[in-house]
């Protein structure tokens, strides 16, 4: 996934950018630093094109400073295109080059991220990462610690910054407070700001998994004939490893949750003598991944015979798999 804690450098700046992807759109906030205790922070936007593995995001609105300088890192806003790899072994990079935000025809200097495991500055986007394949991917979510994170702003973007520099319109809120000369006006952000974060799973707003089996519809995929003594079920990811994650609900009763799809199999077992002459297997996205809709491959080993099956769920739908006993 692209979401995350990276780190390294970007035009010869200790940065840490947190990545959250939401649908196309990249939000989060990065930090140009000298320690932990000087550095400058910004939200940040952009955009991921999974299909290209390209990524660029830019620095949105400066929320923190903490420099003795008027100058040091983060001083400069920037834009950084870069290319998403994954070269085994657990190691993801971002490689690619950063530019001004004011005129991004103007490159900065080179960019190089590795993917942490963890995060130097904690804020209120960890909750979100650390919880983003078991429901925090969820937009409401992601749209309120992004307001949240606003809370902090410093200062007010230049009239000539307002405009993304992809060309994309942004809508850009007031800040808090504005310097006539438009210099930065240091100040501490809200101490209401974590308290708040210790809120944000929002348990009014996020549907429980039986409450996404009961409002979404069932999309009948396939029917499988059952015979001898089991069932084997195999469950994989059928696209790109972007952190899927199912239920699955047999005849209306939950049996299996937090089943996270990857290349490997995920085994359920049956016995058929427990099973209905008709049986309904409905399979619930508790997330969408990175890269919506969820999707699955089943396989179904019965009695030596192998079927198998493309399986889809959305926000609106779930893939529902029908068995039916055979007379011998």
């Amino acid at each position: 996934m692209i979401t995350g804690v990276w780190t390294g450098k970007i035009d010869r700046q200790k940065t840490e950018i947190k990545i959250v992807q939401n649908g196309d759109s990249l939000t989060g906030t990065s930090y140009y630093y000298d320690s932990p205790n000087t550095y400058r922070r910004y939200s940040i936007k952009g955009y991921f094109d999974a299909t290209t593995n390209s990524t660029v995001w830019w620095d949105d609105e400066l929320l923190e400073e903490k420099s003795k300088y008027n100058t040091g890192p983060g001083k400069i806003p920037l834009l950084a295109r870069a290319d998403f790899n994954c070269p085994g072994g657990g190691v993801m990079m971002l490689d690619g080059k950063a530019a001004l935000k004011e005129d991004n025809s103007k490159t900065k200097g080179d960019l190089h991220l590795d993917k942490a495991p963890s995060s130097t500055f904690i804020d209120e986007w960890d909750y979100v990462i650390e919880n983003y394949t078991t429901g925090t991917n969820d937009p409401y979510i992601i749209d309120s610690v992004g307001a949240i994170a606003k809370q902090g702003t410093v200062r007010q973007q230049p009239e000539n910054n307002r405009t993304a520099p992809s060309g994309v319109t942004e809508v850009v809120l007031p800040a808090e407070p504005v310097a006539r000369d438009r210099s930065i006006v240091k100040t501490e952000p809200p101490k209401e700001i974590e308290k708040t974060i210790t809120t944000i799973p929002l348990t009014s707003k996020v549907p429980t998994i039986e409450e996404k089996f009961q409002a979404r519809q069932k999309v009948f995929t396939k029917e499988i004939p059952l015979k001898g003594d089991s069932v084997e079920l195999r469950f994989y990811d059928n696209a790109e490893i972007d952190g899927d994650s199912i239920s699955l609900f047999l005849n209306d009763n939950l049996i299996f949750e937090h089943i996270r799809l990857t290349e490997k199999a995920y085994i359920v077992k049956l016995a058929v003598s427990d099973l209905k002459d008709k049986n309904e297997l409905i399979m619930v996205a508790e997330n969408l991944g990175s890269i919506p809709p969820n999707t699955s491959y089943m396989l179904a080993i019965v009695d030596d015979k192998r079927y198998d099956a493309y399986l889809a769920s959305s926000e609106n739908s779930s893939a529902m798999i029908r068995f039916v006993k055979k007379v011998p």
